[in-house]
């Protein structure tokens, strides 16, 4: 149960962008520091990881938006007169920017429950 507490904070510290001191090297089990985070999750390497995974949604989630917002220019503009597809557009990046913060909102909820487990 501890090394899952540690692999799901040391995740959330990847996302946030930076770990504090005291845990910058991923533990083992023991609580030991281990050298790489292949061995900690089982040696998958770089096979990715929630947090890439969560990379990815977002990135995808931005890249819809930045479709829409070009293709919303484009009508404004006078260059396209495709105002079905760029609304079509807008509409898909506003589900997929709600179904990312509904993701976010459970993952959270989780967290704060695996939080209060006792150890």
């Amino acid at each position: 149960m501890l090394d899952m507490r540690h692999q799901i904070q040391s995740d959330l510290q990847e996302i946030r962008g930076s770990a504090p001191a005291g845990l910058s090297a991923p533990l083992s089990p023991m609580g030991a520091p281990v050298a790489d985070a292949a061995a900690l999750h089982g040696g998958q390497g770089g096979a990715g990881g929630f947090a890439d995974s969560l990379r990815a949604a977002v990135q995808s989630v931005d890249e819809k938006e930045q479709i829409a917002a070009g293709k919303m220019a484009d009508v404004d503009s006078g260059r396209s007169d495709d105002l079905v597809g760029a609304m079509l557009s807008s509409q898909e990046a506003s589900l997929s920017f709600s179904m990312l913060m509904q993701v976010r909102n459970k993952v959270m909820g989780a967290v704060d429950e695996l939080m209060k487990l006792p150890v």
